[in-house]
């Protein structure tokens, strides 16, 4: 036990120092876990109700918020001094493409699309017409961060439109969190080889094969009671969510380290912003949603 003990506090959930890691062994780490689980649980009535019951329109609405919100955050990451009429208008072209979609307008989106670059470029030109390279790169970092948080959660409600969209999401959603609570516990007691230290420097090898390992379970369990596809389709679908989810939680830390930013948000307390919470889904989502299209 004493063995145990002193391996718990000299390392973190990926085999790091607690210096590095924050959590673990003190206070302040075990009062973050613990509020990681009470907000996931607090979070799971909404979210079962919203994928499971809740009418279309509901639904839709539900993930168009989520993505005005995680947007917002994005935007103060990437470009915070982006004019908030500029924000606003692109929100509202956010609200129309969800409602095309709800519509199942589909010839209408590639429009709606435009506008997200086609917005912050003519604003620019007319509000801030100096000659200066940095209006250039807002218009790009505005452009990118509604593409990166929009297109994948329209994904989400198009899913959700589908036969056994339901499942589906529910399937895609317990995924993610088994790679993520396997990742998270294999890494915090098996971890020792870096996965990538550059961007990451809490990930270890292990926990992410630890959670790709768990993912596959899930999938294997979801075969046993749901059928929803072949036992081989849903286990390579699950290897290929868990790995492009771990790689999108990747894309998201490399983005806060550029910018010298620890939380996208602080609204999921223990969790930190909606950003923080489905930087998995916005990579993952994308890699469900081609499988469904094409099985």
């Amino acid at each position: 036990w004493r063995l145990f003990r002193t391996f718990r506090e000299e390392r973190g959930d990926s085999g790091q120092s607690l210096t590095d890691k924050g959590i673990a062994a003190s206070p302040r780490g075990d009062n973050t876990h613990l509020k990681r689980w009470i907000t996931g649980l607090l979070a799971l009535p909404l979210v079962f109700y919203m994928i499971g019951p809740a009418p279309g329109w509901l639904f839709m609405f539900f993930i168009f918020a989520v993505a005005v919100l995680a947007t917002e955050e994005c935007y103060r990451i990437l470009t915070p001094d982006l004019p908030p009429v500029l924000r606003i208008c692109v929100h509202i072209s956010t609200a129309f493409f969800f409602a095309a979609v709800f519509l199942r307008q589909l010839m209408v989106l590639p429009f709606f699309i435009m506008l997200w670059a086609a917005l912050p470029m003519t604003y620019l030109m007319f509000a801030r017409p100096r000659h200066d390279p940095q209006q250039t790169a807002m218009m790009g970092r505005n452009t990118l961060a509604t593409v990166y948080v929009v297109m994948p959660l329209v994904m989400i409600a198009a899913i959700r439109m589908m036969p056994q969209g339901h499942f589906w999401l529910f399937f895609l959603l317990a995924v993610i969190v088994a790679t993520d609570t396997g990742a998270f516990y294999c890494g915090r007691t098996f971890g020792r080889h870096k996965l990538y230290e550059a961007v990451s420097p809490k990930k270890t090898w292990e926990g992410a094969v630890g959670g790709t390992i768990l993912a596959v379970f899930v999938a294997a369990l979801f075969y046993r009671f749901f059928r929803l596809a072949g036992l081989w389709s849903s286990l390579t679908i699950a290897l290929a969510i868990s790995v492009s989810g771990q790689i999108g939680d990747l894309v998201e830390s490399i983005i806060k380290r550029h910018h010298g930013v620890k939380d996208s948000g602080s609204m999921l307390p223990g969790h930190g912003g909606i950003l923080d919470r489905i930087d998995s889904i916005l990579f993952s989502a994308p890699v469900l949603y081609l499988f469904l299209v094409f099985m």
